[in-house]
């Protein structure tokens, strides 16, 4: 394990669909021995209980209530960050191919990303004391819920490689067909959450890591990297 630094230590972590951020994320944790936060799954979270409740994705001001009632418990052991709404684990049923298909409704609602965010933001304040530090991962982590944070990053990485990823992750294998039936997950969902949050092009301070050309090693290597060069002990 990575020393950490005496003081917390938070890092912003953004990127698309594919990029790699969920496993390098929680690697980059592991290696400096702080905690993690996915908060991607508290969107995909919410998506569940409303599907669960029968609530209309579309219905804004239904879902808004639905996300500040929502009884969400994240854990945040990068080995095991499990998800449990109102006592149920949820960790595999959020990654189903209809939450995915869903889950943009629910993220592109200004009114559940406001919730969201003020629910994050307390969450990487209370994981980084608990724990020395929090490596937080999203859409927008570092623009808007963590603009302070000591280290921000976008990784990123081209769309051949993106849904390459993907594809092998949800069917197996990267062939055409596999990959045009990954395509909504990936491409069309960036391109409709990208109307609400910035996380394609790095904002001014934020390292761009582009993981095209690199395997996870090197990918969660190059972020460690980053955290170095910023006058982090690693």
């Amino acid at each position: 394990m990575t020393t950490i630094p005496a003081e917390p230590l938070v890092i912003a972590i953004d990127g698309p669909s594919g990029s790699g951020k969920s496993s390098v994320s929680r690697a980059v944790a592991r290696s400096l021995g702080v905690g993690y936060l996915d908060t991607g799954a508290m969107y995909r979270a919410l998506t569940w209980w409303c599907l669960e409740r029968g609530i209309d994705l579309t219905d804004q001001d239904a879902v808004a209530r639905a996300s500040r009632e929502l009884p969400l418990e994240l854990g945040t052991d990068p080995a095991s960050p499990g998800v449990t709404v109102d006592g149920t684990a949820i960790d595999t049923a959020i990654r189903e191919s209809r939450i995915s298909e869903a889950v943009s409704h629910v993220a592109t609602n200004l009114q559940v990303r406001a919730d969201m965010q003020h629910r994050q933001r307390a969450l990487i304040a209370r994981i980084a004391l608990a724990q020395g530090g929090v490596v937080a991962e999203g859409r927008d982590i570092t623009t808007v819920v963590a603009p302070d944070a000591e280290v921000r990053v976008l990784l990123t990485a081209s769309e051949e490689a993106r849904l390459a990823r993907r594809s092998k992750e949800l069917h197996g294998d990267a062939g055409a067909a596999a990959v045009e039936a990954t395509r909504a997950q990936v491409v069309h969902r960036d391109a409709r959450d990208s109307t609400v949050s910035q996380f394609i092009v790095a904002a001014d301070g934020v390292t761009t890591v582009d993981t095209s050309d690199l395997d996870f090693e090197q990918s969660v290597e190059a972020v460690l990297a980053v955290v170095a060069a910023r006058g982090e002990r690693v």
